[in-house]
């Protein structure tokens, strides 16, 4: 057994393994870095099939290209496929926006659906010679993390959340000789979730009490209804607008994914849906705005700010990782942010909040010993060696750069 990473293995972006094993060649994601302008990983070979965790654009943005180029079976969730298919359409209309060159054509993300074969939780399923089987990742509806199992066992977990949310349960660790993981908190922790939930709800009433608006940047998949669940008892005027109101949709048509689908319906009944608009003048009133992007990088949340920035009782409060380089970060550090070219000074204040779906380092070093494995491959973080610093003593840790060929013991 043997692999290679495309992408993916020392920073967070881009992922893509090749894994082969018994004639067979799989690829595990295949995902771009959405930065300015977008970074790719290297070109795959011939696949025999595709498998991806999850739906969010740095594991799986550039599976349609693989369609164009292969047409492999493309193995993930239905909710995963259905997800991305949005997401995809959405990265041609920021090519254009952005004027950068596409990476794929819309008949590759029609060839990309229709080659997509779906996976349940807990399925056990063969690909030629190689047994497989999925588990529960955390992270946002529909994750999976793979077990391959053959004379060894390889467990390749994807973005993984050990801890329970509003929107899904923990991954669990699982029985493995070889354990393929993400690091993308390695050497950071995340605040403890009961309080930091409440700090973040008193920050909300605190702006709405003063007279302001509460506009939070929230991404549209998982994030925005993590936001939608923490407030849906709050009893503040909440409005609803961009992406995340598609893929709440999504996720309600597929509640076998979610933790609890009855909270999350009666959420989405609280809160004003922003469809129009005409609606879009009328949120401009609302105690709280929910609205993509996450980074500020586009959609609604700049028509809010555009009319809201100079009212210093009005507050942004960021809830995710801010890219650097994007208008998120350009906020957080300078108070301005690029509206139609032109950089502007926003008067609001600004609030940052840590909601990550990922593992904190802890936890991850407890899923990890809890895994068993006599072989760790650590990717998909820019901080590896602090989780090598902790592991390395127990059993053996091999962290590949982007395009070394690494045989498995």
């Amino acid at each position: 057994m043997e692999i290679q990473f495309l992408g993916g293995a020392d920073q967070v972006g881009c992922l893509g393994m090749v894994l082969k094993a018994r004639d067979q060649t799989l690829l595990f994601e295949y995902g771009i870095l959405p930065s300015k302008p977008p970074k790719y990983p290297m070109p795959a070979p011939p696949v025999d099939h595709v498998l991806v965790t999850h739906s969010h654009l740095d594991h799986s943005g550039m599976v349609p290209w693989l369609t164009h180029e292969y047409l492999p079976p493309i193995h993930c969730t239905s909710l995963t496929s259905r997800v991305a298919e949005v997401l995809y359409h959405d990265s041609l209309k920021i090519s254009d926006i952005q004027g950068y060159q596409k990476p794929f054509t819309k008949g590759d993300i029609s060839n990309c659906l229709r080659s997509m074969q779906p996976r349940r939780v807990g399925e056990r399923f063969w690909l030629d010679e190689l047994e497989m089987v999925t588990h529960f990742a955390g992270h946002v509806p529909g994750a999976l993390m793979y077990e391959l199992r053959d004379e060894k066992t390889l467990l390749f977990t994807g973005d993984i959340n050990t801890s329970t949310t509003n929107l899904v349960g923990p991954a669990k660790p699982v029985d493995c000789d070889i354990l393929v993981v993400e690091g993308t908190y390695a050497g950071r922790e995340h605040p403890e979730r009961d309080q930091h939930q409440q700090d973040f709800l008193d920050c909300v009433h605190n702006v709405v009490d003063r007279g302001g608006v509460a506009i939070i940047p929230a991404f549209a998949v998982g994030r925005t209804q993590e936001m939608m669940l923490m407030l849906r008892n709050s009893g503040l005027d909440i409005w609803l607008d961009g992406m995340g109101n598609t893929m709440t949709r999504q996720y309600l048509a597929h509640p076998e994914f979610l933790e609890n689908p009855k909270r999350l319906k009666k959420a989405k009944g609280r809160m004003h849906r922003v469809s129009n608009p005409k609606m879009r003048e009328k949120a401009l009133d609302a105690d709280v705005i929910i609205t993509t992007s996450g980074m500020l990088e586009g959609g609604p949340v700049l028509f809010y700010l555009k009319h809201l920035r100079k009212n210093p009782r009005n507050a942004v409060i960021m809830t995710g990782y801010q890219v650097e380089g994007t208008n998120g970060a350009r906020l957080r550090d300078t108070g301005t942010i690029l509206i139609d070219g032109n950089e502007v000074k926003v008067d609001c204040t600004v609030h940052s909040f840590d909601f990550s779906a990922h593992s904190g380092h802890s936890e991850l070093l407890e899923f990890i010993h809890g895994c068993s494995p006599k072989q760790v491959v650590l990717m998909h973080s820019d901080n590896r060696q602090a989780l090598a610093d902790d592991l390395y003593k127990e059993m053996d840790v091999l962290m590949p750069m982007p395009g070394e060929t690494i045989s498995l013991d």
